[in-house]
């Protein structure tokens, strides 16, 4: 039998797309109309925001574990989060959780790993893209991390907190995304990291200056291995 995934949500966009995706793939794998057991549990973006400004994801990885409790109580085996900015709480997650993790940028790392990358751009909220996430995460697979500059981050953060988040995804702001891509090209990378759970929403990869890597999608698809295997 498939493994009980539990899903848990920050933002609801990116969580809505990680859940698609999974029940939508799972299909040519397990059958017409089938998909692994599924619990999602969210508290509001609202609750993690003060924390996240504060910079203090101890008290973020304690709202990740209570959803963590409510997903394992409901039978989930493992579980995800669907949000690269809070996985800077992760260390403080995985110790204390009554069930095991994937973490989204080792995810990532590994899709990078095998496809040849080196130096990937990474493209997220602000407190992604200067956090140790993906550094560290690529780092260990031996891949350089790249980021925007600092009026690029600014700018992207708002398209993706007043924007992305309420599922608005306007053509103006695609192209400022594609441009930053291609910002990015011309610094050396060979790749880019939809490093926000939204951003695959707005961007069209054949459209995209630089080969992506949905962080959303990859991490569905690897819940959907795990529950599997």
């Amino acid at each position: 039998m498939a493994k009980h995934i539990g899903i848990v949500a920050c933002s609801a966009e990116g969580a809505a797309l990680c859940y698609r995706t999974i029940c939508r793939e799972a299909a040519a794998r397990m059958g017409e109309h089938n998909h692994p057991e599924i619990t999602l549990h969210t508290r509001p973006l609202a609750e993690y925001m003060v924390p996240i400004r504060s910079g203090d994801y101890q008290a973020v990885a304690e709202i990740m574990l209570r959803s963590a409790r409510k997903v394992a109580g409901a039978g989930a085996d493992f579980a995800v989060c669907p949000d690269n900015t809070i996985h800077q709480a992760m260390p403080f997650v995985r110790p204390a959780s009554p069930i095991p993790w994937l973490h989204i940028a080792e995810t990532v790392a590994e899709e990078a790993r095998s496809r040849g990358y080196r130096r990937l751009g990474v493209m997220g909220t602000k407190y992604l893209m200067t956090g140790p996430v993906y550094g560290e995460s690529l780092g260990r697979a031996g891949i350089e991390c790249v980021i925007p500059h600092g009026r690029q981050r600014e700018r992207i953060d708002r398209i993706i907190f007043t924007q992305l988040v309420y599922g608005e995804f306007p053509e103006e702001s695609r192209l400022y995304l594609n441009e930053v891509f291609a910002d990015l090209k011309e610094r050396g990378c060979d790749a880019a990291v939809l490093g926000c759970t939204e951003i695959p929403l707005i961007v069209d990869p054949d459209d995209c200056p630089l080969p992506t890597l949905d962080s959303t999608r990859l991490l569905a698809r690897a819940a959907l291995d795990y529950a599997l295997r």
